[in-house]
């Protein structure tokens, strides 16, 4: 009986309502859940807060250089229609070159579109207005900017492809680990000592190499192959980097049909790998034509309409730098010059993007 009775309490006792689940007596449990329920309530606004925060930052971001853009297009061209509203003296056909005065011996014209995109001559701070004044014709300035960048692309296309094709393919880890640094200090490198390492070590060495009479103090040669070392990490981070994206299986099916270590690198990795290669090219000889400070130091200054790399020429950018550093009265067509300049340089290097992507989505492999 006690033993019964020991059970029968037992069983009493677990029937009381102290010894009730929670559920059943609405006690704690049920509080607890909707504290829980509370709390992720809380949880889910603050995240959805945060979420919206994150995004309207992001939005501004890129709204803001939307607007810079936008911008500076703006100034640009508003700048550039009073270059073309301004008005010159031309001296009368027949006249000796002195001070232009108008109704006595020239007349008061402005500069066309098509005489400043096609003209040969370049002298906008020359007075007055015809063959040996002032001339607007921008062709010199275009020939020595793609000269420059001519050579600079020659010089870090092949030096570019060589390195990513040995980082790639045949480095070892230990090697890349110290090659890669090195470029980035090269990337890092300010541009005016560039110029200066062009001015007075790279052109004295061509000099010695060609000889004096062949070649002067300033030339695109020496602006070219110093900005061509400046750019080169450009093309080697890039076309690396769109190498080692190619699968590993194009390089095994290669070495199974006996193919060399070379030629894996030749002729199945670079053509796999073109896309990228083309659009690091591309971004490197767009910084080629927008660069200043080499060329504005070792090209020279002189706008001669000629694709002789010994000769000495002017960039686009270096006749801005020019004109910007003299005392060129604002308001006056001089002046005007540097922003008709400054969008023109724009449109080169917009098209030359166009052109890239182009290019790019032309010969882009996907691989699964």
């Amino acid at each position: 009986m006690a033993t019964e009775h020991g059970v029968m309490g037992a069983s009493i006792n677990l029937s009381t309502p102290e010894h009730q689940p929670d559920d059943a007596k609405g006690g704690p449990t049920t509080m607890s859940l909707r504290i829980d329920e509370a709390q992720l309530a809380r949880h889910r606004s603050r995240r959805n807060l945060e979420q919206a925060t994150v995004l309207w930052v992001l939005r501004a971001a890129a709204l803001i250089s939307i607007l810079t853009t936008i911008g500076i297009v703006a100034v640009l061209v508003s700048q550039s229609v009073g270059f073309f509203q301004e008005e010159v003296c031309v001296l009368n056909e027949g006249e000796p070159i002195k001070s232009c005065e108008p109704g006595v011996n020239g007349t008061i014209q402005r500069v066309g579109i098509w005489d400043f995109l096609t003209g040969t001559k370049w002298a906008p701070l020359f007075k007055p207005y015809r063959d040996l004044g002032q001339s607007f014709g921008v062709i010199p300035l275009l020939t020595g900017t793609f000269l420059v960048a001519a050579v600079a692309g020659v010089v870090s296309l092949g030096l570019g492809i060589g390195a990513a094709i040995y980082l790639s393919e045949y480095a070892p880890e230990s090697v890349r680990r110290v090659i890669k640094p090195v470029l980035e200090v090269l990337a890092g490198i300010p541009t005016v000592v560039y110029g200066y390492f062009a001015l007075l070590t790279v052109g004295p060495a061509l000099r010695f190499i060609i000889g004096d009479d062949n070649l002067g103090t300033f030339s695109a040669l020496s602006a070219g192959l110093v900005m061509g070392i400046m750019i080169m990490p450009m093309v080697t981070t890039l076309s690396e980097d769109a190498m080692i994206s190619v699968p590993r299986s194009l390089r095994d099916a290669a070495y199974a049909l006996g193919a060399t270590r070379f030629e894996v690198a030749t002729k199945v990795v670079v053509p796999a790998a073109l896309s990228g290669i083309v659009s690091s090219f591309i971004l490197a000889v767009s910084r080629a034509v927008g660069e200043t400070m080499i060329v504005y130091l070792a090209a020279g200054g002189r706008p001669n309409l000629t694709f002789n790399p010994l000769e000495a020429v002017q960039a686009m950018t270096a006749f801005i730098v020019n004109v910007a550093l003299g005392d060129t009265p604002h308001g006056e067509i001089e002046y005007y010059t540097i922003f008709v300049v400054g969008l023109l340089l724009f449109i080169v290097t917009l098209v030359m993007n166009i052109m890239g992507r182009l290019v790019v989505q032309r010969f882009r492999q996907k691989y699964e």
